[in-house]
C-alpha cells in the first residue's frame, strides 16, 4: 500500500477547501463594481465642472472683510492694501481675474491660474485675501430676527 494515500491534503494552501473559483469571480465582480462606481462619479464630476456658469464679478475680501466687487466684464487692475502694507495686484481682463503680482513669501496666488466660473477662487493665507467669483446678485442676508 502507498503510504502518500493516507495522508490528507488541503485543496488550498489556507486549507479552507477549493474556493478558488468563487474568491476569483468575486474579485472579477468586486473589480466591474468599483470600476462602473469610479466612472459613475467621474461623469458626474465631469459634469459639474463643464455646466458651472460664468461669473459676473469677483468679490475681494480681506481678512474676512469685503474689501470690494469688481466686475468681470470691465478690464481692470485693483492693488488690494492689506492693514500691514503688504499689497496684491489683481488684473481683471478678457473676463478672467488673477493675481499679477502679491508681496507674500510664497506667491502661490501669483500662480494660480485666471478664474471666471461661478465658486471659483484664489486665496493669498499669508494676506489673508480670498477673491471669489460670483453672480453680483447679492441675495441679502440668509437669516432675518
Amino acid at each position: 500500500m502507498d503510504q502518500n494515500q493516507n495522508i490528507p491534503t488541503p485543496a488550498s494552501p489556507d486549507g479552507r477547501g477549493d474556493h478558488q473559483g468563487k474568491d476569483v469571480r468575486r474579485g472579477r465582480n468586486d473589480i466591474i463594481f468599483i470600476s462602473a462606481l469610479l466612472l459613475i462619479l467621474a461623469i458626474i464630476g465631469l459634469g459639474f465642472f463643464l455646466f458651472r456658469k460664468e461669473g459676473s464679478s469677483v468679490t475681494v475680501e480681506v481678512g474676512g472683510q469685503v474689501y470690494g466687487e469688481y466686475s468681470l466684464s470691465r478690464d481692470t487692475v485693483v492693488d488690494i492694501a492689506t492693514g500691514d502694507g503688504e499689497l496684491n495686484r489683481l488684473v481683471i481682463r478678457d473676463g478672467k481675474a488673477f493675481v499679477e503680482t502679491a508681496t507674500c513669501p510664497d506667491g502661490i496666488c501669483v500662480g494660480h491660474r485666471p478664474i471666471s466660473r461661478m465658486g471659483e477662487s484664489i486665496v493669498c493665507l499669508p494676506h489673508q485675501i480670498v477673491i471669489t467669483v460670483t453672480d453680483g446678485v447679492d441675495e441679502g442676508p440668509d437669516i432675518v430676527v
